[in-house]
């Protein structure tokens, strides 16, 4: 499977709460991102998931991170998300994940974790914490996956190394506290999300975004 969104590059807003979530996402959207990400850690996520799933489902993917049980895969998905990140390699949680019909993105660090995961069916591979391996390190781990395996960098991304770990055989990342810390003005939300848009059309040569 290839990554559903034009733009693979998710954004992971851990620690947003209810009355933050609609105007951060509103201007990640406005800057082109389409694939959103609520950490399951957050305040309310639930609350907040629901507000940007009801504003957002027909421009974005949105859905949640830190998924640990299969449970939490049942309730995102009444809630009406359909992305799946997970920060380990759980099979059960990626199986129930896959029957519901969600994208996941499973969380890896070794090329036996890349494996478990794509055996249960996850679409992509989440490196985590790619800033402690570095790109290097994903280069030697995609030469051992299926041609064609979606890989993403979460964890130490910026927009001066993005292009890094697009050179290592990523397809985008997953992006964190440098797009986002609780707390920070929507101002600085939409600064960091065209800048990482910038560094990924410059490394890639797409220019489709806005």
């Amino acid at each position: 499977m290839t990554w559903p969104t034009a733009l693979p590059l998710i954004a992971i807003l851990r620690g947003i709460t209810p009355p933050e979530a609609l105007d951060h996402v509103g201007a990640l959207i406005d800057a082109g991102f389409d694939a959103i990400e609520i950490p399951l850690n957050s305040p309310d996520w639930a609350i907040s998931l629901r507000s940007v799933v009801a504003a957002f489902s027909e421009q974005a993917l949105i859905g949640g991170g830190t998924v640990l049980q299969p449970q939490y895969v049942e309730q995102l998905a009444e809630l009406g998300g359909k992305l799946i990140v997970t920060p380990n390699t759980n099979p059960a949680v990626i199986r129930r994940a896959v029957e519901l019909g969600q994208v996941v993105a499973a969380g890896v660090a070794t090329p036996t974790e890349c494996f478990a995961a794509l055996e249960a069916g996850a679409h992509t591979l989440k490196v985590f914490p790619a800033g402690s391996f570095g790109p290097d390190y994903i280069k030697a781990v995609r030469a051992v996956l299926p041609a064609g395996t979606p890989v993403m960098a979460v964890g130490g991304v910026t927009p001066l190394n993005l292009k890094d770990y697009l050179r290592a055989g990523c397809i985008g990342a997953g992006l964190g506290s440098d797009l986002y810390k609780p707390g920070q003005p929507v101002s600085r939300t939409s600064s960091q999300a065209r800048d990482f848009i910038a560094a990924y059309q410059a490394a890639t040569g797409d220019i489709t975004r806005p």
